[in-house]
């Protein structure tokens, strides 16, 4: 009679099985040696307790592993000590921080690292010269080798680090000079407490002075400038030499000035020559009637000029000011009836215009409109925006729609009163319009801060601020939730945005992203060419003729999402950049994506300015994700909005209570032309 087992002791021999193939596994590792290797010979204190062959080494203390291999290996302020070579073995590791240890010794050859992108060895006791093997990891964005004992020259070969932001190498020896280091990406520079000499390379010279301090032997901006070097072409042997003060004891008459073009004070000393040749003065030159009329001349010639810079230079600006006093003075702006009683209503073509203000907008005249100082802030492909500053201080941003093809009254109206009802925290809300026959404009809330387009791409380079991730994706979430709400707000009428594009993101007092001109797509002439084709779904390129949908700006808002991570704009024109087109035109930034992607280079796809922030990798990852299923080639595997707001919360850790699905319209929500009074 066989016994039965119970059903327990099932359970406990499934748990141990589990456990032994975990423990196979993580035997059979590839990073698990060397990281056991580095702990014998580092760790005296015993601080990484979890780091034993009992334990899956991807849930170690300081260590992250991506697609089963060591990526990130963060060990700062354990009292580690001695030598980390062992830990060259690990190939795929991106992250090494081991700050604030007792590793002491050289820097080990660290040319395995082909991946490595951030490297942190500050605040240790490392000696030696410049690593040599650092220039050749490629990849690296962030080097800190601060506060060691570093010696030596730093080499021109840093050079070759061309995706570099930040170079840390202050408290250390480093000697010799810095004039050859070009690094033209570079954002974060400290080269202070060293022992650097020589002049600082122009590149640099954008960087603080506190970068560049603690070198005595350092000039030029921003620290003292460099002392001229003098020479005198009349003494043999003095070339290159600086120019000592005079002897007390020197006769003046026989100094020779260093400049060869200066004339001595005096050379002849024989005065009674001078008294023939002078005879009004004795003893000097009497200056000639002609050199007298030279100068005055001359002199009335710089005055002259002088005057008529001074006179452009204020003609200039009190033109300008002209031009930005009235809002409608630039560019001519006719309507066909004035807002005044028109003398003769029966003339042909006569039609009065009226503002006409949506349900809880405070009305103006617009008389007040049109007396109002403005400022242009841009042309879209449906005329000028322009910043208007009302008699009583408020502000209003008023789009002229000039090259809009708006057709009748009727529909323009029925359009507009859709339009203007909508009403959501990341909209930008519609206040008023103007229609006759001749002249459009809609008057809507102004936005502060500006546009996605120029916090991203805004004044590249040394010096700027970088748009930060948290804030890229509060803005992508805030967008989303915008654009939900439109494609949500009436399902009878399936509402689109139909111009998605970072330009039309902007941003209230708050940093609250707002979407802007949805809606007016409609309003596009036939035949006319795109200016915002990088954010243009493939089905609307085709022969067929199809319209703008949900599942397009679907499309365009993952074409956005990549502009955020890459920091690429998708409607540049291309000048052939390494990484960025296709040996010119558009940047087709989808497509350029998944290139990357397929080559297993993923990272490769982020904004350099987002290298500089730590942990945030994962995050990343995730919302490129979600752009590329947006951007997908075809609409039906795309998501809808409301998915993708679910997706980027999921990402920010925010959950979302079914009252604030309700608030953001991600659920369907009745259309507002049906039983709402205007």
């Amino acid at each position: 009679m066989v016994m039965a087992v119970p059903k327990t002791l099932h359970f406990a021999l499934l748990i141990i099985t589990v456990h032994f193939l975990l423990l196979e596994a993580s035997l059979n590792h590839p990073d698990l040696q060397p990281l056991l290797d580095f702990k014998a010979s580092t760790d005296k204190a015993d601080t990484l307790t979890t780091w034993n062959t009992t334990s899956d080494l991807c849930s170690w203390i300081g260590v992250s592993c991506l697609q089963n291999r060591v990526s990130r290996l963060v060990l700062e302020n354990l009292q580690l000590s001695g030598s980390f070579e062992s830990l060259t073995q690990l190939t795929q590791l991106r992250v090494l921080s081991l700050k604030n240890n007792q590793f002491s010794g050289s820097v080990p050859n660290l040319s395995n690292f082909t991946a490595l992108k951030l490297l942190f060895l500050s605040h240790n006791e490392l000696s030696g010269e410049f690593p040599a093997s650092v220039p050749s990891l490629f990849r690296l964005y962030r080097l800190d080798l601060s506060f060691n004992n570093f010696s030596g020259q730093i080499p021109s070969a840093v050079n070759r680090l061309t995706h570099l932001l930040t170079l840390r190498l202050e408290g250390n020896q480093f000697s010799g000079q810095v004039s050859g280091l070009n690094l033209p990406n570079l954002q974060d520079l400290n080269v202070s407490g060293n022992h650097l000499s020589g002049p600082i390379p122009e590149s640099m010279s954008g960087f603080p002075q506190s970068a560049f301090a603690q070198n005595q032997a350092l000039c030029g901006s921003p620290m003292q400038p460099c002392k001229t070097i003098v020479t005198d072409p009349t003494k043999p042997g003095t070339d290159g030499a600086i120019a000592s003060p005079l002897n007390p004891g020197t006769n003046p008459t026989s100094i020779v000035s260093s400049t060869p073009s200066s004339i001595p004070t005096n050379t002849n000393t024989n005065p009674t020559q001078n008294k023939h040749q002078n005879p009004g003065k004795p003893g000097s030159a009497k200056m000639s009637s002609v050199a007298l009329i030279a100068i005055i001349l001359g002199d009335f010639v710089v005055l002259a000029v002088i005057s008529l810079l001074l006179y452009c230079y204020f003609w200039r600006n009190y033109v300008k000011d002209k031009r930005r006093s009235k809002l409608l003075e630039g560019e001519k702006i006719v309507y066909s009836s004035s807002p005044y009683p028109n003398p003769n209503p029966n003339q042909a073509g006569y039609e009065r215009g009226s503002m006409v203000f949506f349900e809880g907008v405070r009305r103006f005249e617009l008389e007040d409109l049109l007396r109002a100082s403005a400022e242009m802030l841009g042309k879209g492909g449906f005329g000028t925006a322009y910043k208007a500053v009302l008699d009583d201080g408020s502000v209003v941003a008023v789009k002229r729609l000039k090259d809009a093809n708006v057709g009748g009254r009727r529909e323009f109206e029925q359009h507009m009163e859709v339009l203007g009802r909508l009403r959501h925290p990341n909209l930008v809300s519609f206040k008023a319009y103007y229609f006759a026959r001749e002249e459009k404009l809609l008057v809507s809330d102004y936005m502060p801060n500006g546009s996605l387009f120029w916090l991203l791409h805004g004044n590249r380079g040394p010096g700027r601020t970088p748009l930060d991730w948290t804030t890229r994706l509060k803005i992508a979430a805030g967008a989303a939730r915008g654009i939900t709400f439109i494609h949500n707000t009436c399902k009878s009428l399936k509402l689109n945005h139909g111009n998605i594009k970072s330009t039309n993101i902007l941003l209230d007092k708050t940093g609250t992203a707002r979407v802007s001109d949805f809606g007016l797509s409609i309003f596009c002439p036939p035949n006319t060419p795109s200016r915002s084709n990088g954010y243009r779904a493939p089905e609307l390129s085709s022969s067929d003729g199809r319209k703008q949908s949900q599942k397009s700006d679907v499309y365009s808002f993952g074409v956005l999402l990549l502009e955020l991570l890459t920091g690429k704009c998708p409607s540049m024109i291309d000048g052939g950049g390494p990484g960025m087109g296709y040996g010119g035109g558009a940047v087709d930034l989808p497509r350029w994506v998944q290139s990357v992607v397929r080559e297993e280079w993923t990272a490769e796809v982020f904004d350099l300015e987002l290298m500089r922030y730590k942990d945030i990798e994962e995050e990343m990852v995730g919302l490129l994700q979600v752009a590329m299923a947006c951007s997908s080639a075809s609409p039906d595997q795309r998501p809808s909005m409301g998915q993708v707001v679910k997706m980027i919360d999921e990402i920010r850790g925010v959950e979302m209570s079914p009252c604030h699905e309700t608030l953001d319209s991600v659920t369907d929500s009745p259309c507002l032309s049906e039983g709402v009074s205007q």
